[in-house]
């Protein structure tokens, strides 16, 4: 398995030093793969696509959007 390692703000970081029982590690993978399932999924939709690369950011954008807000609705927002 390879490894990454990852630059965060001291503010984000010290927060996530109160939450011990969570293993970071596992939340970040998984966001990996869900990020990767959704760009595979464009990918897909989009390889007999005429659709130009700017329309294809759009949909992506409006996507990630659409992610947000239940991402938000579950969770809250990160202010």
């Amino acid at each position: 398995m390879g490894n990454m390692t990852l630059a965060i703000p001291d503010e984000l970081q010290q927060k996530m030093s109160k939450h011990k029982e969570i293993r970071w590690s596992n939340i970040a993978r998984e966001t990996f793969e869900e990020r990767l399932r959704e760009l595979e999924f464009m990918d897909k939709i989009l390889k007999d696509s005429r659709l130009s690369e700017a329309d294809a950011e759009e949909i992506g954008r409006g996507i990630k959007a659409e992610i947000r807000k239940r991402f938000e609705k579950r969770f809250g927002t990160w202010s």
